[in-house]
C-alpha cells in the first residue's frame, strides 16, 4: 500500500480536472464501501504528489445524494492522502457573500439524514471523534493566505450549511437558514469533512459562490446556468490558489487532524473484530 504522504484535491461543480498535473495516472480503486465517486488522478503538481477525485464523477454523473463519501475517503487514504483542499460550489445566505467571492468556510451545520453514512465506525468498534472544529484550521490558513493578491474576495470563516438536495431550497428554507445565522448553504462537504476526520486527514473546503439561493427576491433565483456561469469564472482562481497552497503543506503530516483517533476509540482492542480491523486498516493502521 502507498503510504507517501500525498495532498488529496476534490473538485466539485466547475473543477473537473487540474491544470499543470504531470506523470498523470487514472487508479481504480476498490473499497470495502463500495466505488468511489470515479477513478482517482494521481500526478505531480507544485512539486508536490497529488490525488485529484472528481466529486461527481467525470462528466458530472452523481447527485450529492449519491455520494459515496466513505468510498472517496477510504481511497484516498488508501494512497496515502494525508490532507485534503475539497473545492465546491455553495450558495450565499448573506448579502456580503456575492457571487464570485470564495468563503473559507470553518463551520458545518448538518440539515441531512444520512449519519450512519458519515462514519466508517461500527460493527464492533466504537470511535467518537472530536468534530468541534471540523475544519483544519491549519490548511483553512494556508488557504486563506493564498487568495490574497488574487483577482478574488475572500471571506474569512462561515459556516456552511448541509443540506440534502438535490433539489435547491424553496424559498422558506432559505429564509430559515439566513436567519439562523449561516453563511452559505451547500450539498456535499459535511459528509467529507466528517468521514476525513475519522481518517485523521486534515481537510479543508474553499467554497465558491456562485448565487443568492432563492432567499434575496430582487436577485434572479438559483439555476444551474448560474451556477456553472459563475464556477466557471472562479475556477482558474481556485487552481491558482491550489498551486500557490501545494508547497506551504509540510511533508510530515503532524497537525491535530492527524492525530483524531488517538482518545477517540472506545472499544478496548482485544474486542476489534478482526474483519472490521481488516476493513478499516488504512485508517486504523497506526494502531495496529
Amino acid at each position: 500500500m502507498n503510504r507517501t504522504p500525498r495532498v488529496g484535491l476534490i473538485g466539485g461543480s466547475g473543477l473537473y480536472s487540474m491544470e499543470g498535473l504531470s506523470q498523470q495516472t487514472w487508479v481504480t480503486v476498490e473499497t470495502p464501501f463500495g466505488p468511489p465517486s470515479d477513478q482517482l488522478l494521481t500526478g505531480e503538481l507544485g512539486g508536490r504528489e497529488v490525488v485529484f477525485l472528481p466529486r461527481h464523477g467525470r462528466g458530472h454523473r452523481l447527485l450529492p445524494t449519491e455520494l459515496n463519501y466513505r468510498a472517496n475517503i477510504w481511497a484516498l487514504k488508501s494512497l496515502g492522502v494525508e490532507w485534503i483542499i475539497s473545492v465546491g460550489a455553495v450558495g450565499s445566505l448573506q448579502e456580503k457573500y456575492r457571487p464570485c467571492d470564495l468563503v473559507l468556510v470553518d463551520q458545518f451545520f448538518d440539515r441531512t439524514k444520512r449519519d450512519i453514512e458519515h462514519t466508517f465506525f461500527g460493527k464492533g468498534i466504537v470511535a467518537h471523534v472530536a468534530f468541534a472544529d471540523p475544519i483544519s484550521e491549519e490548511l483553512r490558513q494556508l488557504l486563506l493566505a493564498a487568495t490574497r493578491g488574487l483577482p478574488v474576495t475572500a471571506h474569512d470563516r462561515g459556516t456552511y450549511v448541509n443540506m440534502e438536495g438535490p433539489a435547491f431550497s424553496t424559498r422558506a428554507e432559505s429564509k430559515f437558514h439566513r436567519a439562523a445565522g449561516f453563511d452559505v448553504i451547500g450539498m456535499t462537504n459535511l459528509g467529507e469533512a466528517r468521514c476525513a476526520r475519522e481518517a485523521e486527514i486534515a481537510y479543508a473546503s474553499l467554497a465558491m459562490v456562485t448565487d443568492y439561493d432563492c432567499w434575496k427576491e430582487d436577485e434572479a433565483h438559483v439555476t444551474v446556468e448560474m451556477v456553472i456561469e459563475n464556477l466557471r469564472k472562479n475556477a482558474d482562481t481556485a487552481q491558482a490558489i491550489i498551486r500557490a497552497v501545494l508547497p506551504q503543506i509540510p511533508t510530515v503530516p503532524d497537525w491535530p487532524a492527524h492525530h483524531a483517533l488517538k482518545n477517540a476509540i472506545l472499544t478496548d482492542r482485544s474486542h476489534w473484530p478482526a474483519d472490521t480491523v481488516e476493513t478499516l486498516r488504512p485508517i486504523l493502521s497506526r494502531y495496529l
